[in-house]
């Protein structure tokens, strides 16, 4: 299909969360002034989805949500808390063992304009893009629309719902996540996601529960500035800030946990709050844990959840004629440090193509010319966290310890050199030489090398 920059485009969207949104409003601001197009996201949720837990916005996460209106909405609201660095913790020595940086040179950020780091409840980012959204008079967002079928012609791509409504258009974008109906109805029925054999739990703890002053543990006693990332031989536990009054920390595990059967039982397992309490407890919190916070803070966290892990390795199919996988319905990944950043990379580079081109095949080939090398890399540094983070032995335990403070140092520069980039302004030639030797496959090759020296231990140690 051609795209005439004087002839606006209908564009729907399947999924109203953060991959919808911010499509949605990347869509609009690139857009040419002549044609602005006709954006419809459409929501499964009777209402914008407001389930999640905390969410570290990376500076190239936080500048895209800038240059899309996001970010000013969030600091006038005072969503989240702005972090400095992440602190990395062996919860069996008191001693840090390393930190991530997001201060820059000078303390102020990375970039130019500097940015640092957010750390905020998902809760939050969505309604700051909500906000952002009703602001957008080309955008037009309806919850409660179960999606039943998808029919293609070469003309145009028409929706069909559970309530018997229609919707048609010229493209559709699919953002609905790792069991996404784009991909599963339409793109590639046959690409089924894989359980990671990882899972995340997590709750909130306020400061001020019986569970924490019982046991004397105030802000100036938690092992801790900011947000933590702590080790363990049975997982990892992320400790946080997550709001300006530091008055609540957000406690959250990444757990190696056998598959439940269906997504059914998953839901049942999730919302077991004790169980995944004593399960917590008994990973994070036993008799040689040095950190006294750790144990109370699970004791005092509220709205305990735990939910799976699911990937979609590398390759695939992304799109067909008139419709395009972004995000997570794409190239899901078990969690990295940047997996919101990495969303929003995907909405913007895929709108600045699209309006770039003369045909939406044009668009589609060099977007994933662009795009398909720096997700294949992100993924290969998924799959060395998801081994850092799996159950180990003692003597496998402390060869991560020495593992992990080298390994932050390797990578330091290239982390800060891909916190500065601007995929608003890259360059979009769809050169697989130039995308392929970004800064982010150095790094992964330095993760590749963790991941190597994880195989072993496991392999050997444990």
């Amino acid at each position: 299909m051609s795209i005439n920059k004087d002839t606006p485009l209908n564009i729907m969207i399947l999924g109203g969360g953060v991959a919808g949104l911010t499509a949605a409003l990347a869509l609009a601001k690139f857009a040419p002034s002549t044609a602005p197009p006709t954006i419809t996201v459409f929501e499964i949720r009777p209402e914008p989805g407001v389930i999640g837990g905390a969410v570290n916005l990376t500076p190239n996460a936080l500048r895209l949500l800038d240059r899309l209106g996001v970010l000013p909405i969030m600091r006038e609201k005072d969503y989240g808390l702005t972090v400095d660095c992440i602190e990395v913790f062996n919860v069996y020595a008191k001693a840090q063992m390393g930190e991530s940086s997001f201060a820059g040179p000078d303390g102020k950020g990375l970039g130019d304009p500097p940015y640092k780091a957010l750390r905020v409840t998902r809760a939050d980012v969505m309604k700051a893009l909500v906000e952002a959204v009703n602001r957008c008079p080309s955008i037009t967002f309806q919850c409660n629309k179960r999606t039943t079928s998808i029919t293609e012609t070469s003309s145009n791509i028409t929706l069909t719902f559970a309530d018997s409504s229609t919707a048609q258009g010229d493209l559709l974008i699919g953002c609905d996540g790792i069991h996404s109906v784009t991909r599963t109805k339409h793109v590639e029925p046959s690409r089924a996601e894989i359980y990671s054999g990882i899972a995340n739990a997590f709750g909130f703890a306020p400061l001020s529960s019986p569970e924490l002053q019982n046991k004397n543990i105030s802000r100036d006693k938690l092992h801790f500035k900011s947000t933590a990332i702590n080790f363990a031989r049975r997982g990892m536990l992320l400790t946080s800030y997550y709001e300006s009054t530091l008055s609540s920390v957000y406690v959250g595990g990444l757990l190696e946990v056998p598959e439940v059967s269906d997504r059914n039982g998953w839901k049942v397992r999730g919302a077991d709050q004790d169980a995944t309490k004593i399960d917590m407890k008994a990973r994070f919190a036993t008799v040689d844990v040095v950190h006294d916070d750790i144990e109370p803070l699970i004791d005092a966290a509220k709205d305990w959840f735990m939910w799976p892990v699911y990937t979609l390795p590398p390759g695939g199919k992304w799109c067909t004629s008139r419709a395009m996988l972004l995000g997570d319905a794409a190239h899901a990944m078990p969690p990295q440090g940047e997996a919101t950043g990495i969303v929003l990379e995907d909405t913007v580079l895929f709108a600045r193509c699209l309006w770039a081109e003369g045909t939406l095949e044009a668009a589609f080939e060099r977007y994933e010319a662009l795009r398909r090398p720096r997700i294949d890399a992100a993924f290969k540094e998924s799959q060395a966290v998801v081994k850092t983070v799996r159950d180990a032995g003692a003597a496998g335990h402390r060869i991560k310890c020495v593992i992990v403070p080298w390994f932050l140092w390797f990578t330091r520069k290239k982390r800060e050199k891909h916190f500065i980039e601007d995929v608003t302004t890259c360059s979009l030639e769809p050169e697989i030489e130039k995308a392929s030797s970004g800064v982010f496959v150095p790094a992964a090759a330095g993760v590749l090398v963790l991941g190597v020296l994880v195989a072993v231990w496991s392999r050997y140690l444990l």
